[in-house]
C-alpha cells in the first residue's frame, strides 16, 4: 500500500458474520476505488459487555438471528461467496487477533483474515487454536513460529486490549465498521460508501 494512498480504517472482529463479508471483499473494493485499507481488528466481546451484552445481539434476539441468518446466505449469494451457517457461534478468534494487529501492515495480513474467516464461516471450523492459527500460516508459507512470538508477545497483547479500548473510545458498537478520518460508517453494506467518501476526500485535497 502506498503512503500517498487515502485510506480507509477497517474496524473487524473474525466471529463477526457481517466481516466475513467485508473481509473477503475489501482489498478488491480499495484496489478498485483507488485507495488503501488499515486494518484494525479487535475484539467485540468486550465492546458487547460494556453495552450490557453477555453476547451477540443475535444470539440474544431470537428474531434478529432468524432474519441474520436469512440475510448472510442471500448476501452471499449476491456477492457470490461460499456460506456456512456456523454451528458455534460467536466463535472466539484472540490469537488470530493478535497475529493479524501485530502485523496489521504486512502484505499478507489480507490473505491471513480471508484464510480465517473461510474456516470459521465456510468449514465450520474451530479459529481459536494455536493449531488453526499455525495451519493457517504454514499454508501461506509464512515463518509460524516467528509470527506466533510477536503475537503473543506481552507488548501485543496489550496493543490488542487498548486496540479494544480505542474501538469503544470512537463509539464503536458492532463489526465490521469503517472509518474514513472521523467519520464512521457501520455495517458490509457501508461498504461502499465508505470508500465512495475516502475517494471523494483525496478528490478534494
Amino acid at each position: 500500500m502506498s503512503a500517498a494512498l487515502p485510506t480507509i480504517e477497517y474496524w473487524f472482529d473474525f466471529g463477526s458474520n457481517y466481516s466475513y463479508l467485508s473481509t473477503l471483499r475489501i482489498e478488491q473494493a480499495v484496489r478498485h476505488a483507488g485507495v488503501g485499507v488499515q486494518w484494525r481488528p479487535f475484539l467485540l466481546g468486550p465492546v458487547f459487555r460494556e453495552l450490557g451484552w453477555n453476547t451477540s445481539p443475535f444470539v440474544l434476539q431470537k428474531e434478529k438471528g432468524d432474519y441474520t441468518w436469512q440475510d448472510m446466505a442471500r448476501q452471499c449469494r449476491k456477492y457470490g461467496l461460499p456460506w456456512t451457517r456456523p454451528s458455534r457461534f460467536p466463535r472466539t478468534a484472540v490469537l488470530a487477533t493478535r497475529v493479524a494487529l501485530a502485523w496489521a501492515g504486512a502484505a499478507w495480513v489480507g490473505g491471513f483474515c480471508r484464510l480465517m474467516m473461510h474456516l470459521n464461516f465456510v468449514e465450520d471450523r474451530d479459529i481459536d487454536s494455536a493449531e488453526t492459527v499455525s495451519e493457517v500460516l504454514a499454508a501461506m508459507d509464512l515463518p509460524v513460529a516467528d509470527i506466533l512470538v510477536r503475537a503473543q508477545s506481552g507488548e501485543n497483547r496489550m496493543r490488542l486490549r487498548e486496540q479494544t479500548a480505542s474501538a469503544r473510545a470512537l463509539g464503536i458498537f458492532g463489526a465490521p465498521t469503517f472509518f474514513v478520518g472521523s467519520e464512521m460508517f457501520w455495517g458490509n453494506d457501508r461498504l461502499e460508501d465508505a470508500l465512495a467518501a475516502c475517494a471523494g476526500q483525496a478528490a478534494r485535497v
